[in-house]
């Protein structure tokens, strides 16, 4: 949302907090959690503009000291004053560029994630479950909620394909450019003799459908029940709790077999279905707009390598915008919000994202 000054932006707080208060809003659910979202992005944007604008004024003062004042001492401490401020204005004009980024109707949906182990063999099952960690360890550092979806355990501990959904505040807004190839370099747990290898793992981020945004024909839908197992073929539970469903017109098919009640796994398997459709409807729909996106952040399609993961360098490499982090061990563990921001402002980097004339420096 972009606001071309922080009154502009004020006006627009105390317009949200009248439209909260009125009982016909309340009474509106759907409108109510979209109001409510936007009063808390708009709050923290004039939160962070307000401190800009703070700064920026005892950033001038100090200015004002050393170009007029004859004590020494108070123009070190102005000068030191200074070196602190310009740091904090650089800091925060980020932060603020950040949250000024347009947004798209679909950035403040919860999200479903796809890993899959690609080449590889083991060794990407084991990779996959390391992005699943970085992932999940992410969204805990950002206050969001991780919900297995579905999964597919390899005999040592990794997986074949994992699918879960992360609900919480702008998910799919920051993990929307996390789809694509993802390639691992280092020596594996199954090398005896030490040598390199590459692997790599497809992630897919869906934005997660409504009932409301896709309606499901029952008689369009082919639902199988089956047993539940584990690695190796191992019986997990003597129930026909698994689910598979087919839709027809289009031949996607979603299995869940995680939990142990039918009702539960068909409900996340329709989950699935739905955000599937609904990337496949919006595809459709808005083919250029799509295809916009991906000049903008070079190769987002999911065919192409988007990022590799070397570990013998401790070094994280994002292709599409030529970005290298020497810290992979950290983002791994979940420090993933450089790399996320980053691309996030290399997509809207065609424009100006804030006006100059509202941040007067």
């Amino acid at each position: 949302m972009l606001f071309e000054t922080l009154a502009e932006a004020r006006d627009r707080l105390e317009k949200l907090y009248v439209l909260l208060a009125d009982p016909q809003v309340i009474a509106d659910t759907t409108r109510f959690q979209a109001l409510a979202r936007e009063h808390s992005h708009v709050e923290k944007v004039v939160s962070l503009w307000q401190e800009l604008e703070d700064v920026q004024s005892s950033y001038r003062e100090a200015k004002e000291i050393v170009e007029k004042s004859n004590d020494s001492e108070l123009i070190e401490l102005a000068k030191a004053e200074i070196g602190e401020n310009e740091e904090k204005i650089e800091q925060l004009r980020h932060s603020l560029n950040s949250l000024l980024i347009p947004t798209d109707p679909d950035d403040s949906r919860n999200t479903i994630m796809e890993i899959r182990a690609g080449t590889g063999g083991e060794e990407a099952c084991l990779f996959s479950a390391d992005l699943f960690r970085m992932y999940s360890r992410y969204a805990e550092r950002q206050g969001w909620k991780v919900e297995l979806m579905s999964s597919n355990p390899s005999d040592l501990g990794g997986f074949k394909e994992i699918i879960f959904l992360i609900a919480g505040v702008d998910v799919y807004g920051k993990l929307r450019y996390e789809s694509g190839v993802h390639r691992v370099q280092r020596v594996p747990e199954t090398e005896a003799q030490g040598r390199l290898h590459t692997s790599a793992a497809s992630v897919v981020v869906l934005p997660e459908a409504e009932e409301v945004d896709v309606e499901l024909d029952p008689d369009e839908l082919r639902v199988d029940v089956f047993r539940s197992s584990g690695p190796g073929g191992q019986s997990v539970n003597t129930t026909d709790s698994a689910v598979r469903i087919t839709h027809l017109p289009t031949g996607l098919v979603v299995s869940c077999q995680d939990e142990k009640s039918q009702h539960k796994n068909k409900a996340k398997a329709l989950k699935i279905l739905r955000s599937r459709l609904l990337e496949r409807l919006r595809k459709e729909q808005a083919a250029e707009e799509a295809a916009e996106r991906r000049d903008m952040v070079a190769g987002g399609d999911r065919s192409a390598k988007i990022r590799t993961y070397n570990f013998p360098q401790n070094r994280l490499t994002d292709h599409r915008i030529k970005l290298t982090l020497y810290n992979l061990q950290e983002i791994l563990d979940g420090d993933l919000e450089d790399v996320v921001e980053a691309i996030r402002m290399a997509a809207h980097s065609r424009g100006e994202v804030v006006p100059e004339r509202g941040m007067a420096s």
